[in-house]
């Protein structure tokens, strides 16, 4: 696995709108808030990618029809590692929040998350699985940049560390369901055409959050 910490100058950020370093400050002004939505986030990305295996445990929208073991292969695995990932991740999240007197809550609404999953094409076959894959990147890649900021400006050497960790998870997770992506049989249009649309929401959804202590809010305030 490429262990090398990605930077705002390598990572290739596909991102429409970048986060500016001034998110960090409020990112951080409530650290049990952000640890808590962390958390939620990371669950939520695990039963997402476990959701995708079980709705789709081999899809008869991968290219080439009929059903080729090697494929089957890389998909269930691809989606089983991130998994896998993400709770590791979250293992890790909640003692970081214990840690600092935190509290992992009963709920937590993601208006961010939500609003990406409402561009979904439900009930459309190889569509709403297109998009569904794509939307999980676009998480990943939002979260990925915002990860590499707090691992460059967070004051604790051992935040930083954390962050700069899961900054490389988050970049590979981007990658490989961008991968599975390209699997597919093109539905509607090729899977770069709903991308690059994709891209241009995201970036108008993530600037009309409110600003607060929260992986995915908005820009900061005034």
């Amino acid at each position: 696995m490429d262990r090398t910490l990605p930077t705002p100058l390598t990572f290739e950020n596909p991102l429409r709108w970048e986060t500016p370093v001034a998110w960090v400050a409020q990112a951080l002004a409530d650290p049990p808030a952000l640890l808590n939505g962390h958390a939620h986030l990371e669950r939520k990305a695990a039963s997402n990618a476990l959701e995708l295996l079980n709705r789709w445990p081999y899809p008869v929208e991968l290219r080439g029809g009929g059903r080729n073991e090697a494929q089957a292969d890389r998909w269930a695995i691809a989606l089983a590692s991130i998994a896998r990932d993400e709770v590791l991740h979250l293992r890790q999240v909640l003692r970081f929040l214990r840690a600092r007197g935190g509290h992992y809550e009963r709920s937590h609404a993601n208006p961010y998350a939500g609003a990406l999953r409402a561009q979904v094409r439900t009930g459309m076959g190889g569509s709403e699985l297109l998009d569904r894959l794509l939307v999980s990147a676009l998480i990943e890649v939002r979260s990925c940049e915002r990860f590499i900021l707090l691992g460059e400006h967070a004051s604790e050497p051992e935040l930083r560390t954390f962050y700069e960790t899961l900054a490389v998870s988050e970049r590979g997770h981007y990658r490989a369901f961008l991968e599975l992506a390209g699997l597919l049989e093109p539905v509607r249009e090729p899977w770069q055409e709903r991308w690059e649309a994709l891209l241009d929401v995201e970036a108008g959804i993530i600037r009309s959050l409110p600003p607060g202590p929260a992986m995915h809010s908005g820009p900061p305030g005034a």
